[in-house]
């Protein structure tokens, strides 16, 4: 069976930045279960998966504007230290979590100087050449339900 919208996939892969470092992989865990041409996977990778098949694997190299864009100046924000609550001490690299008008978003500590915090809300892979090893362990149609949930459902149906 071709892969194609509404298809039920189990995906085995590896993910590596373009310095060749892993970031992720199903290695070790059960492949990645999600349904076909709703929007699970960034667009890059998921229009490499369409029409292949239960058993195929290849090399999928994603571009930035294909995976979660190019890193923006816009979405850097400084902000008084004063305005963070709890006692943990704020590091670089942190993650924070902010209400914003769209609702919650994560955002990182990308610099501290004096009373400003810097915030880097762009996506940690933005701007990021990412190069996925797949593998396609199955494929089946989703059921009904699964298409108008709009997600996969584990054995014995869904329980939401």
């Amino acid at each position: 069976m071709k892969i194609t919208a509404n298809s039920v996939v189990s995906l085995d892969y590896t993910l590596k930045n373009n310095a060749g470092e892993v970031l992720d992989s199903s290695q070790g865990r059960a492949p990645l279960l999600y349904l076909h041409g709703v929007g699970a996977l960034i667009p890059g990778l998921e229009n490499e998966i369409d029409g292949m098949e239960k058993g195929q694997s290849k090399v999928v190299v994603v571009q930035p504007e294909h995976a979660y864009g190019h890193r923006s100046d816009e979405l850097l924000h400084i902000v008084p230290k004063s305005g963070f609550q709890g006692d943990e001490e704020m590091q670089v690299g942190m993650q924070v979590q902010l209400e914003t008008e769209q609702g919650p978003a994560i955002a990182s500590i990308s610099k501290i100087e004096g009373e400003d915090v810097t915030l880097d809300l762009n996506h940690p892979l933005a701007g990021e050449v990412l190069t996925f090893e797949i593998s396609i362990a199955d494929v089946r149609e989703a059921t009904a339900d699964e298409i108008s949930h709009g997600h996969v459902h584990g054995p014995g149906g869904h329980h939401h």
